[in-house]
């Protein structure tokens, strides 16, 4: 299992940092640079690796990944060489969520929004050949977990994440970081049945 590298994925807003923390804390050494700092999208961090924006030109860095968690948006999978093996908790969330999130960050940097509905089904269409794509890789596992469910029921999310990882975490250090009232982006129905 160390010789694999374990990728945190989904979508940008779909609870990567969240997972990244909580294997962190868990127990798993996380690869990131500390350049993107905290702030209020994301007061715990972001956890990420600015090399891994270049990894289909330059992917020299990966060996010293084995064993360690690594964050990257769902875009750059495609990219990763076939000459290592890749374990991927790929974070899913609600798309209204994601897209609200997304645009509440972008008015804060000031940045264009884009058109909601076509955010939405490009968004699909890529999870959708994405999702194929991965199940046909012999080098990748990949296990699907909710932000949603991370957050309304910790212990079994972390469970199942952990059998994934072959045991390899501490639940109850990783369930230290799971922090409700940072779910802020979330559609009404949840916060009527109570989560």
């Amino acid at each position: 299992m160390n010789t694999e590298i374990i990728i945190v994925s989904g979508l940008p807003r779909s609870g990567t940092s969240l997972m990244m923390q909580l294997l962190h804390a868990g127990g798993i050494p996380a690869l990131t640079d500390h350049i993107r700092e905290p702030d209020s999208d994301n007061p715990r961090g972001y956890y990420e690796f600015e090399r891994v924006q270049k990894v289909k030109e330059d992917a020299a860095w990966l060996p010293e990944s084995r064993g360690k968690v690594i964050k990257m948006v769902s875009q750059l999978l495609y990219d990763l060489p076939p000459t290592e093996s890749y374990r991927v908790v790929f974070m899913e969330r609600d798309m209204d969520e994601v897209l609200d999130s997304q645009e509440k960050m972008l008015v804060r940097l000031g940045r264009p929004v884009g058109p909601r509905g076509e955010m939405a089904r490009a968004f699909t269409l890529h999870l959708n050949r994405l999702h194929r794509w991965l199940a046909e890789q012999p080098n990748f596992a990949v296990t699907r977990v909710g932000y949603a469910d991370v957050v309304a029921r910790p212990a079994e999310a972390i469970e199942r994440v952990n059998a994934f990882l072959g045991g390899r975490l501490d639940p109850g250090a990783a369930r230290t970081v799971i922090d409700p009232s940072l779910y802020r982006n979330r559609k009404a129905m949840f916060d009527a049945v109570g989560g």
